[in-house]
């Protein structure tokens, strides 16, 4: 994630009296770390856990609470609410969540959020009981009919010692939904995106496998992406995955499990409105191994040496039906001469809209954090100088959208 993200973006945090309080400090440093402008309104119940000179520092901004309301100065529930370009509530109380459901204001906190006339996200946060009873399940989804965004709880051992839902979700979880209603496009908003990642590994035997060295960043790169833009979001992958779980990620190992599911997705993400999108970044092995052995093949039976029979792998991104889709595949290649020609000759023969060509270097080597990339059309190339693989990402989305 780039720290200018959020840049130019205004948002309101709201927060209530729970335990969970305590969270929405690291939520609103991830904001500000990403360049959003971020101011705090509390209830008079939250001042009871945390003062507000503690949202101060985080926040660099004065806050909002009974004391310091102020209309001369334009820090009233009025004024702040036409300053910010989201509310979030986090955590928000059942006690909250229930008044708003019934359009009660009768507190700064929920006076400011039924002034409010753009989005608004409750992350709630309560005792297990109190959060399944049913004139809570009633306000949370009324209050979504209504268009609030929700950030469900977790399911997880309480303060209070009990088990069970009511816990506030993770703050990745939180800043990033955040994040997508403040960046989603209407061209990727409800577009399915798949994208697969990550190196396969081949079975030899029940120990070893055959495999490379593709870490899966710039796939999860480009699925957090897609996700920032809108994009209803699958990724298949062997490497890194999601901190957050609003990412559908589909775990696999070898190129048969990745081919299953890719078949299976893209035969689900025809039923689209919208044309949807294949980003191929996995690296599938070229080669399988011709026998696979049960057991551990030990030294002392191989003997000094030991030939491994391979045999050619099925050219998964050849032999899938990409009727319907837009299809982006990726090449690594080490030799400069050859490589482009090599990517042309991809993008032709495996009737592709577009190919990523990554020319492998010190300084975008796998594993790293950074990627150069060609990105190869069917009528021009452009280069995508050194960056990091998360603003490689958005700028491949930016050329995916014109294919």
């Amino acid at each position: 994630m780039r720290n200018t993200l959020l840049s130019g973006k205004k948002i309101l945090v709201g927060v209530t009296g729970s335990i969970a309080i305590y969270k929405a400090l690291e939520v609103i440093r991830l904001l500000v770390k990403a360049g959003g402008d971020v101011k705090v309104v509390m209830s008079e119940d939250a001042k009871r856990f945390i003062t507000p000179l503690t949202f101060e520092t985080i926040s660099q901004n004065k806050v909002l609470h009974v004391e310091t309301e102020s209309w001369s100065e334009e820090l009233s529930h009025i004024h702040i609410g036409k300053w910010a370009d989201l509310f979030m509530i986090v955590p928000a109380s059942v006690n909250t969540i229930n008044k708003l459901s019934c359009g009660i204001a009768d507190n700064l906190l929920t006076q400011t959020a039924i002034a409010f006339t753009k989005p608004i996200l409750l992350a709630p946060s309560a005792n297990t009981h109190m959060m399944l009873n049913p004139i809570t399940q009633e306000s949370l989804t009324r209050l979504q009919s209504f268009g609030y965004f929700l950030v469900s709880p977790e399911s997880k051992l309480l303060a209070c010692n009990d088990e069970g839902i009511g816990a506030l979700a993770s703050v990745e979880e939180i800043f990033y939904a955040a994040a997508r209603i403040l960046l989603k496009e209407p061209f990727w908003e409800n577009r399915n995106v798949i994208v697969t990642g990550g190196g396969t590994r081949e079975k030899i035997d029940d120990v070893r496998c055959l495999g490379n060295f593709s870490s899966g960043k710039q796939a999860l790169a480009l699925a957090t992406v897609a996700y920032l833009k809108g994009a209803n979001v699958t990724l298949i992958t062997s490497g890194e995955a999601p901190e957050f779980k609003a990412i559908d990620t589909l775990r696999v190992t070898d190129s048969q499990e990745l081919r299953t599911s890719l078949e299976a997705q893209m035969r689900l993400g025809k039923n689209a409105d919208k044309i949807p999108y294949l980003f191929m970044t996995a690296a599938i092995s070229d080669y399988v191994p011709e026998h696979v052995y049960s057991g551990k093949l030990k030294k002392e039976t191989l003997g000094e040496s030991y030939h491994l029979a391979l045999k050619r792998n099925v050219d998964i991104l050849s032999a899938l039906d990409k009727k319907g889709w837009n299809v982006i595949g990726f090449k690594a290649e080490t030799d400069e001469e050859s490589a482009l020609q090599n990517a042309q000759t991809m993008l032709e023969k495996k009737g592709l809209n577009g190919v990523c060509l990554n020319i492998l270097k010190e300084h975008n080597r796998f594993g790293s954090n950074q990627n150069e990339v060609y990105f190869i059309g069917l009528d021009a190339m452009v280069h995508l100088p050194l960056r990091s693989k998360f603003e490689i990402a958005e700028q491949i989305m930016g050329l995916a959208q014109s294919l």
